[in-house]
């Protein structure tokens, strides 16, 4: 069992859960059926997925949880790009949200690409 807390990741997808949730308060009534309720399943899903992806036995089970998480990530970037051009995200909230929606991608996609890619373990040299 690996510990979801200590991963970089994790952090990056429950600090970014908490913003959208801020975000999404304020978007039109109207849209807490749509848009907004689209926005908190998806970065909700996120540190989910590291969380679950944290408590499978294989390896490959873990990777693939990573790639689930970053897929939500990745869904999540687009609908608030959607809600940032149809004015309901505040101007000031943007270019914050954006950083923390890229580095949350970026640290995802470096653990999965290590997941897929491990580095051989090197043997230690004998003394001579």
């Amino acid at each position: 069992m690996r510990d979801h807390k200590k991963l970089r990741a994790f952090e990056l997808a429950d600090e970014l859960a908490l913003l959208i949730y801020r975000i999404t308060m304020s978007f039109p009534k109207e849209e807490v059926y749509g848009l907004v309720s689209q926005m908190r399943r998806a970065t909700v899903s996120v540190p989910s997925n590291i969380v679950e992806g944290c408590s499978r036995e294989t390896q490959n089970e873990y990777l693939r949880f990573m790639e689930i998480a970053f897929g939500s990530a990745r869904e999540l970037s687009y609908q608030f790009s959607l809600a940032s051009r149809l004015g309901f995200v505040k101007a000031d909230d943007i270019p914050f949200c954006t950083q923390k929606l890229e580095e949350t991608e970026k640290v995802l996609g470096s653990l999965i690409r290590s997941l897929r890619n491990p580095k051989p373990i090197q043997p230690t040299p004998k003394p001579l």
